[in-house]
């Protein structure tokens, strides 16, 4: 009886044991790999909680979570939009958090529950073998030197290509999409399709290159230059969200904060995206550099299928 009774005592000791560990997370990122694979691993290094990550395009893990719709079990989305956090905040998905380390992150770039892990831009990825003069505006690229050379990412595609598209469309009309169309400039589908030719040599240039892809590939030696036009551009903050389905919601906001420390800032820095924080340097051009178009996202996602309708009509041949 003794025995029984040591044994159940044991085994009620190593439940609550398990019970009081540090649960392990689920992120979902349409980042990077390379950047939350550091991100999880500075993590777990410091706090001993495990992440477990499904990395890819924002189509793709849009797709997942709702085919999980039924037993959900994402804990933190990173997303490659801030309209994603809009619309799941409305739907009421989202946990309010903020972090004691998102002091420093402008208002802009965070809501009760929603805060950037880092910000991209849009910009000119040019070829400088290309032996076409290098452009300092958007409207460069419908100049006869950029005939049949210039490649743009597919606004249905790509969520900061559709921003881009309407700020610009918004300010100018469509005169210079029209003008780039005319000059043989082509829809290439998503951002990576859009620029691989260009670093392969066979286009000049990218009207609306993501910055950190270009940045990344130029740091490797790839023959690949990135231009920020003075007329301004849009930025693509990449918000950070915690899951109200989530049981691990405490760990959950451990992550973020350490997506927000000096740690994982440096990190967020170091893939070549500008930090969320201010006062994060980063050896690349950052938010007070840049003249950015402002974007009234309600209207702009009101009105998106009359603006892919028109461009669309700009580029049908």
């Amino acid at each position: 009886m003794l025995k029984n009774t040591i044994r159940a005592g044991v085994a009620a000791a190593t439940l609550f044991a398990a019970g009081a560990a540090l649960a392990d997370i689920k992120v979902y990122t349409a980042g990077p790999a390379s950047l939350i694979d550091k991100l999880a691993g500075g993590f777990t290094a410091e706090t001993g909680i495990k992440v477990d990550t499904f990395q890819a395009t924002t189509g793709k893990v849009m797709a997942r979570i709702d085919a999980e719709a039924a037993n959900p079990v994402v804990d933190v989305l990173i997303s490659a939009s801030w309209d994603t956090a809009t619309d799941f905040n409305k739907r009421g998905w989202l946990v309010p958090y903020t972090s004691p380390n998102a002091a420093t992150v402008p208002d802009f770039l965070k809501t009760d529950t929603a805060v950037a892990q880092g910000v991209s831009a849009l910009a000119i990825a040019w070829n400088p073998t290309s032996g076409t003069p290098k452009p300092k505006e958007w409207a460069d690229l419908a100049k006869p030197e950029y005939k049949d050379l210039v490649n743009l990412p597919d606004p249905a595609q790509s969520g900061a290509s559709f921003e881009l598209v309407a700020a610009l469309s918004g300010t100018q009309g469509w005169k210079l999409f029209e003008s780039l169309s005319a000059n043989g400039a082509i829809v290439a589908g998503a951002n990576a399709e859009a620029l691989n030719p260009v670093l392969q040599g066979a286009k000049a240039a990218v009207f609306g290159a993501v910055d950190y892809i270009s940045l990344n590939g130029k740091a490797k030696g790839e023959q690949i230059e990135v231009i920020f036009p003075e007329s301004g551009t849009v930025i693509a903050p990449r918000p950070v969200m915690i899951m109200n389905w989530s049981k691990h919601q405490d760990e959950a906001k451990k992550f973020v904060d350490y997506i927000l420390s000096d740690a994982g800032q440096a990190i967020v820095a170091g893939e070549n995206l500008m930090p969320a924080r201010a006062d994060v340097a980063a050896a690349r051009p950052l938010i007070a550099d840049l003249k950015i178009l402002p974007v009234d996202a309600g209207a702009v996602y009101g009105k998106r299928a009359e603006t892919l309708e028109t461009f669309g009509k700009a580029f049908k041949k």
